[in-house]
């Protein structure tokens, strides 16, 4: 009798703590949305419920060019993404099978992860204006997320390399396939999970770059994050016109997470553990 009540005690408590959790995490969210349909004069009043709901702050926000915005940050998140698993995998590759450079440039590319945005803003900017091309352009953007979305997909990807038996490829040679053909015939196509989940997970990064776009791209090359924070004006937040702004943004993102967060966790920590 004892066993079984102790047993259900556990489960309730175990319960009550998840259902705690999933209000804290999803209140945020709730709360973001309501302030998105009430008009200015509800969202004063921010306990009163008996709004009439309004969807003026949806309409200014497509009216105001969100789409277009999102569409430059889909197109940035993607050219980079393309780019980082084009030089990443290899990277990662050689750091798995051959240990290139040893442990010293292994923390280059942990390094380069930890680097801060405003130690790399100053040369960028300035390399960027001294070209008088990119400044300004979504490739300025592109750019710039590579320098940590590069080292990230590269480190993200020696756990998943790691984990390849060597003797796929000693048989691919066997076969007649030269080390680079072993490579892209047998070893990549069994990490597309991985390259998937270090793709997406780069992805959202440059998703939600604002640093990096506020200061490098201008007018209708500007991406989502920047078009958000715009609704920060002289005259006060737009409180319902950002948290539709802030909605559309996250939306696509939190729809990735659940496709590939058992991915996400793996990549990250083989990446720890085969590391330095």
């Amino acid at each position: 009798m004892k066993h079984t009540l102790r047993k259900f005690v556990t489960r309730l408590a175990t319960f009550l703590i998840l259902v705690l959790g999933l209000l804290v995490v999803f209140f945020p969210y709730f709360w973001t949305f309501l302030t998105s349909i009430k008009d200015p004069a509800a969202i004063n009043r921010p306990l009163d419920f008996s709004f009439t709901p309004t969807a003026m702050h949806w309409q200014a926000v497509i009216r105001a060019g969100i789409p277009r915005q999102a569409l430059n940050s889909f197109l940035v998140g993607m050219i980079t993404v393309t780019i980082a698993l084009a030089a990443g995998a290899p990277a990662a590759y050689a750091f798995s099978r051959f240990n290139v450079g040893g442990a010293p440039t292994r923390f280059a590319v942990l390094l380069a992860e930890m680097l801060p945005p405003s130690v790399l803003i100053v040369p960028l900017f300035l390399l960027l204006y001294h070209t008088q091309v990119l400044l300004g352009t979504i490739w300025a953007a592109v750019i710039s997320h590579l320098t940590f979305i590069l080292p990230l997909v590269t480190w993200f990807l020696i756990g998943f390399f790691d984990e390849v038996p060597r003797d796929l490829e000693e048989q691919a040679r066997v076969d007649g396939c030269s080390p680079w053909q072993a490579f892209v015939k047998v070893v990549v196509p069994t990490i597309v999970p991985g390259m998937a989940a270090a793709g997406l997970f780069g992805f959202v990064l440059s998703w939600n770059d604002l640093f990096y776009a506020l200061i490098l791209t201008t007018g209708s090359q500007r991406t989502l994050p920047v078009g958000v924070a715009g609704y920060w004006t002289f005259r006060g937040v737009e409180m319902g016109q950002m948290s539709a702004a802030i909605l559309l943004a996250i939306l696509p993102m939190i729809l990735l997470s659940f496709f590939v967060q058992r991915y996400l966790l793996k990549g990250l920590g083989g990446g720890a553990i085969t590391g330095i």
